[in-house]
C-alpha cells in the first residue's frame, strides 16, 4: 500500500542507518514488476505484506525518505530482510496481498477482521426443491443465494416468500416413486395452506418449479417477472368473478410491491453493480459496502478498520474493496465509489457525479457515517478511554495543534452598551466542562465597551494569577472571536511571554471561521465535524456563564439602588437585609416587627413606610 510521508523538520529520522549490506543488494536486484512483498525483522517475523504495481520503486521508497509517523519509523528500524512474489498483474497483486494477510496477519498490517459465518437462503437441488437458511455452503449442486449480512435481513425475506408461494418445508423424499405409492400423507402446513402437498401429487412438478424460478428472480432483485405474473392472475379472478382468490392474489402482489418499494432506492436500470464508500477519523475508518441488483440494495455491510501506519482513505478502501467482494462472492464487473482508486484491470470502477448513480454513493456515505456514529456510543459506554483520545487527536489534526488539547480554556465578553462588563473563562478537560474551573472577571481597567481591550485585560489576570500559583497551563486557548479578539489577547501573552507555548485560536460568529495568529485566512472546518462542535460548545458556554454572570450583577444592582433611595438606608443596613431576607420582595413583605428584630426600630419604620406608605 502507498504511503505518503511529509517532511518534517522536528523529526528527521536516517533511515539508511538500519539498512545492512545485504538489504541494500536486496533492494536494488528487485524487478520492476508488480508483485507482493513483505519485511521480516532479525528473528524471521513476518512485519508487513504490501502490494505495489513496481516492487523496486515501492520498497526502495521506504528506505529515501524521512518519515514522520512513529509507527512507520519503528516498522522500518526493524526491517532486516525482504521477501518478494511477482505477479503478473496490479489485479493478481490486490488479491495475493489480501489473502497473504489474513494467512499470516502480520502485526504492522490492516486487517478486517471478522469471525461471523453470514447466512445464505439455499435452494436444495432435488425434486420439490426446499428453501431454507444455512450458513454452510455445499458443493452439492444446490443453488446458494448471499451471503446476507445478517440472519434478519435473510429471515425477513424468507417468511415474505414463504407467504407468497407456500412451499413444502419436510425432509421427505419426493420421488415420482414414493409419491405414486403413496408413501407420505399431507401434514399441518397443508391444511393451513402454508403447502401445496406435493407429496400426495396435489401439485405437479412443473407448477412448483416455476415457483422456484420466481423465487430466484426475486432474490436476485428481479420483482418484474413476479409481480406481472401475480397482477395477471388477479384479473384472470376478476373475470370470472371470483373476487375472493382475486383477493389472495392482491394480497400477495401487496407483499411483493411492498418489499420491492424498500429495497429499490436507484433506477431499475442500474444492475449488478456494487457501491463502496469510506469516512473514517485518525484512528479508525469505516467502509460500507451495497450489492446493486435492478436498482435493489440485496446485500448491505459495513466494517470497521483501525489504522496502523496512517494509511490514507485509498489504501484503505482498496483493501476492503478486494475482501469484502472475496466476503460477499461478488463477481459484479462495475464498482461506484466516491473518488477514484486503482483496482487493477478487468473492473470498471464509476465515480458518479449526478443522478440515481450519485445518490446511491451518498446512501452508502451516510450508512457508514451512521455506522461510525453508532460505534461511538457505544464506545463512550464500554471505553471512554479510547474515546476521549480518539477525539483528542482528531482536534489536534483538524486544528494543526503540537499536542493534544486535553485542557482548553475559552473567553468571551459581555455587557450591554458598556455598563456592567464582564468576561467569562470556561474549562475543558479532555472534551467536557470542567465547571469547577470556570471563573468569571469583572472589567476594572476598561472604559466603556471596549471589547478588545477587555480581553486583554481577562487573559492577562487569567495567566498572570495561573503561573503565580503554578498551576497548570491549558494545551490551547479559544478566543470568541475573529482578528481583533485574537490579537488583544496575543498582547498578554506577550507580556506573559507564553507565546509558543500556549496554542491560541479565535472563532468568529457569522461563518465558524478559525483564526490563527498572524496568518489572515482563516480556516473552515467541516460543519458536522465533532472538533467544530466541540469548539462551538465552548464558545457557547462561555456566552452562557457570562451573560448569567452579567445578568445577576445587574439584577444586583437594581436591587440595590431600589433600597438605597430610602432615606436614612445605608449600604450596610442593605447587606445585612438581604443576609437576612435573600431578596427585595421579602423585605417589602416583612411586617415592623420583623424589621425591628434585624435593623432596629427608627430604621424598621423608614423601611416599612417607603414599601407600605
Amino acid at each position: 500500500m502507498e504511503h505518503s510521508f511529509p517532511k518534517c523538520v522536528s523529526t528527521l529520522f536516517p533511515i539508511l542507518a538500519y539498512m545492512s549490506e545485504a538489504l541494500k543488494i536486496q533492494i536494488k536486484t528487485l524487478p520492476n514488476s508488480p508483485g507482493v512483498y513483505q519485511y521480516y525483522d532479525k528473528n524471521e517475523v513476518l512485519l508487513y505484506i504490501g502490494k505495489a504495481k513496481n516492487l523496486k520503486k515501492r520498497v526502495a521508497s521506504y528506505f529515501v525518505k524521512t518519515i514522520d509517523n512513529a509507527k512507520t519509523r519503528v516498522l522500518v528500524s526493524k526491517i532486516r530482510f525482504v521477501k518478494h512474489i511477482v505477479v503478473d498483474t496490479e489485479t493478481d497483486a490486490l488479491l495475493l496481498e489480501n489473502n497473504l494477510i489474513k494467512k499470516y496477519q502480520p502485526k504492522y498490517n490492516v486487517m478486517l477482521k471478522d469471525d461471523k459465518t453470514y447466512p445464505w437462503i439455499c435452494i436444495k437441488k432435488e425434486r420439490f426443491p426446499r428453501v431454507f437458511l444455512t450458513r454452510k455452503v455445499l458443493k452439492d449442486g444446490s443453488d446458494y443465494f448471499g451471503p446476507y449480512p445478517s440472519s434478519r435481513a435473510a429471515r425477513a425475506l424468507l417468511e415474505m416468500l414463504k407467504e407468497i408461494y407456500p412451499l413444502r418445508s419436510c425432509t421427505y423424499d419426493l420421488s415420482s416413486q414414493n409419491i405414486s405409492n403413496s408413501k407420505f400423507k399431507v401434514c399441518l402446513d397443508f391444511h393451513i395452506g402454508t403447502c401445496k402437498g406435493p407429496c400426495e401429487a396435489l401439485q405437479t412438478e412443473s407448477d412448483y418449479n416455476l415457483e422456484i424460478k420466481a423465487i430466484k428472480n426475486i432474490v436476485k432483485g428481479n420483482f418484474k417477472s413476479a409481480t406481472e405474473f401475480f397482477q395477471k392472475r388477479m384479473f384472470e379472478f376478476s373475470e370470472k368473478m371470483e373476487f375472493e382468490e382475486a383477493q389472495k392474489i392482491k394480497d400477495k402482489l401487496d407483499l411483493l410491491v411492498n418489499y420491492q418499494s424498500k429495497s429499490t432506492v436507484v433506477s431499475p436500470s442500474i444492475d449488478n453493480v456494487d457501491v463502496f464508500s469510506i469516512v473514517s477519523d485518525e484512528s479508525f475508518a469505516y467502509v460500507n459496502f451495497f450489492k446493486i441488483a435492478n436498482g435493489s440494495i440485496i446485500q448491505s455491510h459495513t466494517t470497521e478498520i483501525k489504522k496502523k501506519l496512517q494509511e490514507t482513505d485509498e489504501e484503505l478502501l482498496v483493501l476492503a474493496i478486494v475482501e469484502l467482494r472475496q466476503r460477499f462472492h461478488s463477481i459484479s464487473k462495475e464498482i461506484y465509489l466516491p473518488f477514484h482508486v486503482h483496482l487493477g484491470t478487468g473492473l470498471k470502477v464509476t465515480v458518479p457525479k449526478l443522478g440515481d448513480k450519485k445518490r446511491i454513493v451518498e446512501l452508502s456515505q451516510r450508512n457508514a457515517k451512521y455506522y461510525r456514529q453508532d460505534r461511538f456510543k457505544q464506545i463512550q459506554i464500554v471505553d471512554p478511554d479510547r474515546h476521549v483520545k480518539r477525539i483528542m487527536a482528531q482536534m489536534q489534526k483538524d486544528l494543526r495543534l503540537p499536542q493534544e488539547p486535553r485542557h482548553i480554556e475559552c473567553f468571551d465578553n459581555s455587557n450591554i452598551q458598556g455598563s456592567d462588563p464582564v468576561a467569562a473563562c470556561v474549562v475543558f478537560k479532555d472534551g467536557k466542562p470542567s465547571k469547577k474551573d470556570y471563573r468569571n472577571f469583572n472589567i476594572k481597567t476598561v472604559v466603556g465597551p471596549d471589547d478588545f481591550a477587555s480581553m486583554e485585560e481577562v487573559v492577562y489576570r487569567r495567566y498572570k494569577r495561573l503561573l503565580e500559583t503554578g498551576e497548570s497551563l491549558p494545551q490551547l486557548i479559544v478566543v470568541d472571536g475573529g482578528k481583533g479578539q485574537l490579537s488583544a489577547a496575543l498582547k498578554s501573552l506577550d507580556l506573559l511571554k507564553l507565546r509558543g507555548k500556549i496554542a491560541i485560536i479565535g472563532i468568529a460568529k457569522r461563518l465558524e471561521e478559525i483564526y490563527y495568529p498572524g496568518d489572515p485566512i482563516p480556516l473552515y472546518l467541516d460543519k458536522t465535524s465533532e472538533t467544530l462542535k466541540i469548539i462551538q460548545f465552548l464558545r457557547n458556554e462561555a456566552h452562557r456563564f457570562g451573560i448569567t454572570h452579567h445578568r445577576n450583577r445587574r439584577s444586583k444592582g437594581a436591587i440595590q439602588s431600589e433600597l438605597e433611595q430610602i432615606p436614612g438606608i445605608g449600604k450596610q443596613t442593605i447587606g445585612i437585609l438581604l443576609q437576612s431576607f435573600k431578596s427585595v420582595k421579602r423585605i417589602k413583605e416583612a411586617n415592623l416587627e420583623r424589621l425591628t428584630a434585624v435593623v432596629g426600630r427608627s430604621k424598621a419604620q423608614k423601611i416599612f413606610g417607603a414599601f407600605h406608605s
